[in-house]
């Protein structure tokens, strides 16, 4: 099994919601930052290397069809490198908004992160480490955080080549999403999940010791 599918939008673009859909669509299973969380003892290590520039994507993406969010979204020119057959998706939806969104969840975690639980803390290292260097560090306001989600989403574009890369927000719902990837078009909706409350539950879930 290789990875078909990468998820070349950031964090709160809809990417558990892409996840949710291409598993839908036969591309599972799909990585996510929840697979980390969930693996925390076998991932971290793994991400913590990418991180340092040692990253060993075959053993990272073992067993997965597919990939998006953070940490994968912070790795696309090595992941094109190492997958150049793969197709890519770069979910967007307005910069305000985006940066609104991730200012409420992500980036308060990450700004929190001294008041974690300890067995969090490696964890939250690793994503502040890969978020900050997609261009999204610590103390951005609004403005800033929008224009380096442009700015993110610019080198996607320039890295990929067009014929492999859909542009796409999850309020497009099927269509674009099955004619790129060129599978049929389920009769259920599009899976919409993952808003703000249910980001902060997805966090406390992680945060429980296993």
């Amino acid at each position: 099994m290789t990875v078909k599918v990468i998820g070349a939008g950031v964090g709160r673009t809809g990417t558990y919601s892409l996840k949710a859909a291409l598993e839908r669509l036969g591309f599972d299973p799909c990585y996510h930052m929840t697979e980390v969380m969930a693996h925390m003892p076998q991932a971290l290590p793994l991400w913590q290397a990418a991180v340092k520039g040692k990253a060993d994507w075959a053993k990272i993406l073992a067993g997965y069809q597919s990939a998006v969010d953070w940490p994968v979204a912070g790795f696309i020119p090595e992941l094109y490198q190492a997958y150049p057959d793969a197709k890519f998706i770069l979910t967007l939806r307005s910069p305000e908004s985006w940066a609104a969104s991730f200012s409420e969840t992500i980036y308060a975690l990450c700004a929190r992160q001294n008041e974690a639980p300890p067995h969090m803390q490696a964890w939250l290292d690793m994503a502040v480490a890969v978020i900050s260097a997609t261009g999204f560090p610590p103390g951005l306001d609004g403005a800033q955080l929008a224009a380096a989600f442009t700015a993110h989403n610019e080198r996607v574009k320039a890295t990929i080549p067009p014929e492999q890369l859909l542009v796409f927000e999850v309020r497009e719902g099927w269509e674009p999403l099955c004619a790129f990837l060129d599978v049929d078009v389920p009769t259920e909706a599009f899976p919409r999940t993952n808003d703000r409350s249910e980001f902060w539950e997805l966090v406390r879930q992680g945060s429980e010791p296993a």
